[in-house]
């Protein structure tokens, strides 16, 4: 008994952050991160804030629910987003906003 209530007490501390977060509706960005409004194109180029763009090889983009999304998939125009660079200028992550996290401030550039 005092094993699965030690247990179930580890498990609230580990998941109390994640579940935090969640409550809250927004995900965190890094320092890096900037805003753009993305058009998808021909894969590997996607179209951010009316220029043409490159995915890097390994690129991640993550949609509103927070789950991988193939860039085969991706619908739309001007969708509102976040987004990283690596060295050589590719985008290599991407995270779809949500309305509440499109509402707040863009990351400082």
């Amino acid at each position: 008994m005092q094993r699965r209530l030690f247990c179930a007490a580890l498990a609230t501390l580990v998941l109390a952050p994640a579940l935090a977060q969640q409550a809250l509706g927004t995900r965190p960005f890094p320092a890096n991160a900037k805003r753009g409004r993305m058009t998808p194109g021909y894969f590997p180029e996607i179209v951010i804030d009316g220029k043409v763009r490159r995915l890097a090889p390994a690129a991640r983009i993550v949609n509103a629910d927070n789950m991988a999304e193939v860039p085969a998939a991706l619908r739309g125009t001007n969708i509102i987003v976040n987004y990283t660079e690596n060295a050589d200028g590719d985008i290599d992550r991407v995270w779809i906003l949500t309305a509440a996290e499109a509402r707040l401030a863009a990351p400082a550039r």
